[in-house]
C-alpha cells in the first residue's frame, strides 16, 4: 500500500493537546500509517480513515499501549479535494461475526403487526389541528361563554380562559415531550406515558382517562340536545318536557355517532372536515353580526352593537344563583380539554411524533385567541338582562340609574330585571350568539357543528385509548376489549362499552352537573401528564430523550399542582375520590407487576441539573429596571487587548453577558484552521484567569462584514449583546482609507443595529499581540532549553551557562520583536514596559480619584449607567463620580438643581455636579491648528485646484473630506475641539473620562472627518470612553 505522506504541516492535527505529547510523526512509523488488514476488509479498499481503535483513546504516556493519532479531518478533506471520490462498493458482506443470534428481550423491538393493509394514516393537520380545534370548540363557544362572561365579567372572564389556556398549554409541551421520547403508537396519551414512566403510571392514568372522555361524549352530546331543545321550545313542540326532550335527543344522537365511528376512521375524518367548515363559518358569523345594526326586536333582547358603556358594565363580575368564580370556571373548563383528541388517536398518525407536538400547541393558540374574540365581542354588545319587550322604553327626561345603565342611555328600560328574572340577555338566554350572529341559523349549525364533533372525537378517543391499555394487559380482566377490527383495527368492543357510559350520563340530562364531574377526570389526566413529565426529567431515566426540547421540569411541576389545586377547588370530594382511585390503581398494577418491561423513570436515582436559567429567560419581556449592559468587545484573541476585556469584564462582571469577539481576516481556506486552533485556546484562557466571558470567532474576507455577522447574530434568546465595545484606531492617519471606511462603518452598524456603542482610548495604545507573540517565543525557546539542558543533565554535563544565554536570547526578543524600521531596541523595550503597564491598569485596584462622567447628550442613559456600574465593583469603589453637563450661560445653578434632582430620581449618587456654560466659545487657535493640521492630508481643497482635477479626484478619492463639508460642519468640528480644551482643564487628573460621543450622520460626514472628530475629542487625555446608548431609556425612576 502506498504511504500518504505529510503536506510539511499545512493541515495540523488541532485536535491533538501538544502540551501532552510530542507532536504526530509520521514520516518512518509504520505503525501509524499502515491500514490494518480489518479496514481493507471492511471496506474493500484502501483508506486513510481508520477504525474505531482503543489506542485513539489512550493518554500520553499509557503504560497499556502506545498512543495512536488519527488522521486530522483536514488530512482526510484535503485528500478527497484532490484524489477525487473514493469508490465504494455498493455492499459489503457481513459475515456477522460477533453476533449471537439472541433476540431480543425488549417486546417494543418486536415488528408492529398491521391487521391489514391500505389503513387510513393522517397528518397533523387533518390527524391533530383540526381534531383538536373541533374537540375544544365545542359546548361553551355557543352556548355557555356569554353565560360565563355574565357571571364573571370579561374581567375575570379573561382570567378563566387565561387559566384554562396556562393548564393546557403546560400540558401539551409535556405531552409533546412525552410523545417525541421514542416512536410512538395507538393508544394516545396512555401509550406515551406508559413507555416513558411504565405501566405503574400508565395503568392508572389510562383507565381514568379513557373514562374521562366516554363521560366528556355524554357532556357534548347533552349540549347538542338542549340547542335541539330550545328550538322546540320556541315552535312549541316539546315531546315530554325539556328535560326528557334532552335525555331522548342525547340517546338518539350518541347512536348515530356511533354509527359513524363503526364505520371506520375514514368516515369520522370527513365528517370532522365538514363540521369544520359549518364551524368556521359560524364563528365568522358572530363577528359578522357584531357590525351589523341589530333590529328592535333584538335590542329589546339586550342585543347592540358595540357599545363603550356596555363594555364597562360587563366589566365587573355579577355571579348569580350560588356561583362563584371557581364554579364558572368548572363550566367553561371541559371546553379546553379537547387537547389530547389528535393524540388519542397516534395509531393513526403518520408521524406523531412530529404531528401531536405541532397540532396540539397550534389549536391551543388559534382556539384560545377565538374564544376570546367571540366572548369580548360579546360583553360589549349585549347586556346582562334584557325583557325582550319592544315597548319597555325609557321615558324622556328621566335620568339612567340603577342596574341596567347602559340599556338605559340607549334608550331602554331593563330595571325590572333587577327584581324578576327575565329571559334575555347574556345572563338568561343560552341563545345569545344566535341573536348576535348576522344570520341566526347559521349560528345553530355551527352548535351542532362544535357539540357534535367534540362528541365525535371523544366517542373515537375513548375506545382507542381503552383498546390500548387492554392490549397490553396490564389489567387481565379487561382483556377482552383488545380484539380489533378491520384494517385500522377498530376496537368495536371498546365502542359498544364508551356508548352505554356516555348513555348512562346523558341520563343525567343536566349539563352543570356534568362538567364539573368532566373537569376533574382531565384535570387528573392533565396532572398526570405533567407529573410524568416531572419525574422523568427530574429522575433522568437513561431512555429519557425526548426530541422535543420546548418544556421544562420545573413548569410541569407548576403544571400539576395548579391542576390539583383547580380539582380540589372545583369539587373537593370528587377530586378526592379520583385521587383515590388513582392510588388504588397505581398500588394494584405495582403488586401484579405486569409481564411487560418498558423502563421506567422510578428506576432512575440520579438526580439532573436544573434547567438552563437562558430557556427560562426567553419567556420574559424585556424591561427597563432589569436592563444590564450585555458587552460585545472586539478584543481580537482574548489576550490581545486585556486593557478592554478588563473594562468590559468590569461592566458585566457575573452579572451580565460578555463576548470576546475576534475576527480572522482573509480568504477563508487560509483563516478557518487559525481560527478553529484559537478558539478552545482563548475560551480556556477566560476560564483560567477567571473572566465570566465567552471568547467566539468569525473569518470572512473583510473585517466589516465580519464584525456585522457577530452583532447581528451573537448570543440566544434574551441572552444578547446589546452593548458593542470597540478600542479606538490610533493609527487611522496611516492605515489607509480602507480600514478607516471599515473601522467607522462598524460605528454605523452598531448604531443601524440599536446597539449602545463604546469606544476606549488609552495613549499608550490597546493593542499587545506583538509582546504576546514574543513572550510565547519566550516559552517555547525556554521548553527547548528545558530539553536541551535535561538532555546534557543526563549526560552528567553541566547547562547552567548554557540555559541563562538562552534566558538572555529570549528576553531579546521581546524587545526588539517590533524594532524594525523603528526606535532602538532599549526605546521599544521601554514603550512595551508602558503598554503592558497601561493594559492592566483596570486590572488592579483604581486609586483613589475621580471618575469624571460628561453627559453632554440624553442616550437613554447608558452614558450615566456604565460609569455607575463601574463605581459599585471593588476595584473601582474609592473613585467619586462627577457629572459634567452642559449649560447655559446665565442658568448655571437652575441646571445643576434639574440635574441633581434627577440624578436622586435615579438614585444615582455623585460628589459632584459641574455645569459647563462656555462650551459654545470659539476655540484657541492652536488647539484649531492641530485639528487642521491633522486633516489636512485628507482635505480635498477643491477650491483652490481646477475643476476637471477635482472631478478627477472625487472618483480616485471620495473619501476626501471637502471644503463646503468643512464649512456646513464648521460648529460641530469646533465643538469637539472645545471640548477637548474643557477636558484638558477639568478632568486631566481623572482616573476615567467618560464622555458622550459624537454622531456622524451616514453619507454626510466623511469617515475621515469623523474619526478626526473622535480623536480631537479625546486627545492627550487619561483613559477616554466614549459612550452612546441606543437612544432607549437604560434608567428608570419608577419603582
Amino acid at each position: 500500500m502506498e504511504k500518504v505522506k505529510s503536506n510539511g504541516g499545512e493541515h495540523d492535527n488541532l485536535a491533538y493537546d501538544s502540551t501532552l505529547d510530542g507532536p504526530p510523526v509520521y514520516k518512518n512509523d509504520d505503525d501509524y500509517r499502515t491500514v490494518r488488514p480489518s479496514v481493507v476488509s471492511a471496506f474493500g479498499h484502501d483508506t486513510l480513515d481508520r477504525v474505531p481503535n482503543i489506542d485513539f483513546y489512550r493518554n500520553a504516556g499509557s503504560m497499556s499501549g502506545h498512543r495512536a493519532v488519527r488522521p486530522s479531518l483536514q488530512e482526510l478533506h484535503d485528500v478527497f479535494q484532490k484524489n477525487g471520490a473514493i469508490s465504494v462498493p455498493d455492499t459489503v458482506e457481513d459475515d456477522c461475526e460477533g453476533s449471537d443470534g439472541t433476540p431480543s428481550d425488549d417486546v417494543e423491538s418486536a415488528v408492529h403487526f398491521d391487521s391489514g393493509k391500505g389503513a387510513v394514516k393522517f397528518g397533523w393537520i387533518r390527524g391533530v389541528l383540526v381534531r383538536c380545534m373541533l374537540n375544544i370548540w365545542g359546548v361553551m363557544l355557543f352556548i355557555r361563554l356569554s353565560w360565563v362572561f355574565g357571571q364573571a365579567g370579561w374581567g375575570l372572564g379573561i382570567v378563566v380562559i387565561a387559566l384554562s389556556c396556562v393548564v393546557t398549554t403546560i400540558t401539551g409541551l409535556s405531552m409533546s415531550a412525552i410523545c417525541t421520547n421514542g416512536v410512538v403508537r395507538g393508544g394516545g396519551a396512555y401509550y406515551l406515558i406508559s413507555r416513558s414512566l411504565g405501566p405503574e403510571f400508565g395503568g392508572s392514568i389510562g383507565l381514568i382517562f379513557a373514562f374521562a372522555n366516554a363521560v366528556a361524549v355524554a357532556m357534548y352530546v347533552v349540549g347538542f340536545a338542549e340547542t335541539v331543545v330550545d328550538l322546540l321550545k320556541e315552535h312549541d313542540v316539546l315531546m315530554v318536557d325539556p328535560l326528557n326532550d334532552i335525555r331522548i335527543i342525547g340517546v338518539i344522537t350518541v347512536v348515530l355517532l356511533l354509527g359513524i365511528s363503526v364505520a371506520g376512521m375514514e368516515w369520522e375524518a370527513k365528517a370532522q372536515i365538514v363540521l369544520l367548515f359549518i364551524l368556521l363559518a359560524a364563528i365568522v358569523n358572530v363577528f359578522v353580526g357584531t357590525f351589523i345594526p341589530p333590529t328592535e326586536d333584538k335590542k329589546s333582547k339586550g342585543v347592540f352593537n358595540y357599545d363603550a358603556n356596555i363594555f364597562l358594565e360587563n366589566f365587573p363580575p355579577d355571579f348569580r344563583q350560588g356561583e362563584s368564580f371557581f364554579s364558572v370556571f368548572s363550566i367553561f373548563f371541559p371546553a379546553a380539554t379537547g387537547i389530547l383528541a389528535g393524540a388519542n388517536i397516534s395509531g393513526d398518525l403518520r408521524d406523531p411524533q412530529e404531528a401531536i407536538p405541532k397540532g396540539t400547541l397550534l389549536a391551543i393558540l388559534i382556539t384560545g385567541i377565538t374564544y376570546l374574540g367571540v366572548a369580548l365581542s360579546v360583553s360589549a354588545s349585549v347586556v346582562r338582562d334584557a325583557t325582550g319587550n319592544a315597548t319597555d322604553l325609557i321615558t324622556p327626561g328621566v335620568s339612567c340609574g340603577g342596574s341596567a345603565v347602559a340599556a338605559c342611555e340607549l334608550g331602554y328600560n331593563f330595571s325590572s330585571c333587577a327584581v324578576e328574572t327575565c329571559k334575555f340577555g347574556a345572563m338568561n338566554n343560552f341563545q345569545v350568539m344566535t341573536l348576535v350572529s348576522g344570520f341566526g341559523p347559521l349560528i345553530i349549525a355551527g352548535t351542532f357543528s362544535a357539540t357534535l364533533s367534540s362528541a365525535l372525537a371523544s366517542l373515537v378517543s375513548a375506545p382507542k385509548v381503552f383498546q390500548a391499555l387492554c392490549k397490553d394487559n396490564i389489567y387481565k380482566a379487561l382483556h377482552f376489549f383488545a380484539k380489533g377490527h378491520g384494517k385500522n383495527d377498530e376496537p368495536l368492543r371498546g365502542y359498544i362499552l364508551t356508548f352505554l357510559i356516555s348513555v348512562a350520563f346523558i341520563l343525567i340530562g343536566n349539563l352543570n352537573v356534568i362538567a364539573p364531574i368532566i373537569s376533574n377526570f382531565f384535570l387528573a389526566s392533565y396532572a398526570l401528564i405533567n407529573f410524568s413529565c416531572f419525574h422523568a426529567s427530574y429522575a433522568k431515566s437513561p431512555g429519557w430523550r425526548p426530541a422535543y426540547k420546548y418544556y421544562n421540569m420545573w413548569l410541569s411541576l407548576l403544571g400539576a399542582l395548579l391542576c390539583c389545586a383547580v380539582m380540589f377547588v372545583i369539587n373537593w370530594w370528587a377530586a378526592l375520590l379520583t385521587y383515590a382511585i388513582e392510588i388504588l390503581l397505581y398500588i394494584y398494577v405495582t403488586v401484579k407487576k405486569p409481564d411487560v418491561n418498558w423502563g421506567s423513570s422510578t428506576q432512575a436515582v440520579t438526580f439532573v441539573s436544573a434547567v438552563s436559567n437562558a430557556l427560562s429567560l426567553t419567556g420574559v419581556e424585556d424591561h427597563v429596571k432589569n436592563f444590564r449592559p450585555q458587552i460585545l468587545a472586539l478584543t481580537g484573541a482574548t489576550r490581545t487587548r486585556p486593557a478592554l476585556l478588563d473594562l468590559a469584564h468590569s461592566f458585566s462582571k457575573n452579572y451580565g453577558l460578555c463576548l470576546t469577539c475576534e475576527v480572522f481576516v482573509g480568504p477563508r481556506v487560509e483563516t478557518l484552521a487559525e481560527m478553529n486552533a484559537c478558539v478552545e485556546k482563548n475560551q480556556q484562557w477566560l476560564k483560567k484567569t477567571k473572566r465570566k466571558a465567552f471568547y467566539t470567532a468569525v473569518a470572512f474576507d473583510k473585517f466589516r462584514e465580519g464584525v456585522e455577522t457577530l452583532l447581528q447574530a451573537s448570543g440566544l434568546g434574551r441572552m444578547k449583546p446589546n452593548t458593542l465595545m470597540i478600542g479606538f484606531k490610533r493609527n487611522w492617519k496611516t492605515s489607509g482609507s480602507e480600514a478607516v471606511q471599515s473601522y467607522v462603518g462598524v460605528l454605523h452598524d452598531a448604531f443601524d443595529f440599536e446597539y449602545g456603542t463604546v469606544i476606549l482610548r488609552m495613549d499608550q495604545g490597546l493593542d499587545v499581540s506583538h509582546i504576546v507573540e514574543a513572550e510565547e517565543e519566550m516559552l517555547k525557546s525556554a521548553k527547548e532549553q528545558q530539553a536541551l539542558e535535561s538532555d546534557f543533565m543526563s549526560n552528567g554535563v553541566k547547562a547552567k551557562g548554557l540555559f541563562r544565554k538562552s534566558r538572555k536570547s529570549s528576553q531579546q526578543v521581546l524587545t526588539t520583536r517590533v524594532s524594525v524600521c523603528g526606535p532602538p531596541p532599549a526605546q521599544v523595550a521601554k514603550m512595551n514596559e508602558k503598554l503592558v503597564q497601561a493594559s492592566a491598569q483596570f486590572k488592579t485596584k483604581q486609586p483613589k480619584g475621580t471618575l469624571d462622567v460628561w453627559w453632554l447628550f440624553d442616550d437613554g442613559g447608558l452614558t450615566l449607567l456604565l460609569p455607575y456600574i463601574l463605581t459599585t465593583r471593588k476595584k473601582w469603589k474609592d473613585c467619586k463620580m462627577r457629572i459634567f453637563i452642559a449649560g447655559q450661560p446665565g442658568r448655571s445653578e437652575l441646571d445643576k438643581q434639574e440635574m441633581t434632582s434627577l440624578l436622586q430620581k435615579f438614585r444615582i449618587n455623585c460628589t459632584d455636579i459641574i455645569v459647563i456654560d462656555d462650551i459654545h466659545v470659539k476655540p484657541r487657535n492652536e488647539s484649531l491648528k492641530k485639528l487642521d493640521d491633522m486633516i489636512e492630508p485628507f482635505r480635498l481643497h477643491e477650491r483652490t485646484k481646477e475643476s476637471t482635477q477635482v472631478e478627477a479626484m472625487r472618483k480616485t478619492q471620495p473619501w476626501k473630506i471637502t471644503d463646503d463639508e468643512l464649512d456646513e460642519f464648521e460648529e460641530k468640528t469646533n465643538l469637539q475641539v472645545r471640548l477637548n480644551e474643557l477636558l484638558q482643564e477639568n478632568s486631566k487628573s481623572a482616573n476615567l473620562i467618560v464622555v458622550s460621543m459624537p454622531i456622524a450622520r451616514k453619507e454626510t460626514i466623511s469617515d475621515f472627518l469623523y474619526m478626526a472628530w473622535l480623536d480631537i475629542l479625546t486627545k492627550d487625555l487619561p483613559p477616554t470612553i466614549l459612550i452612546r446608548g441606543n437612544h432607549k431609556s437604560v434608567l428608570t425612576f419608577y419603582s
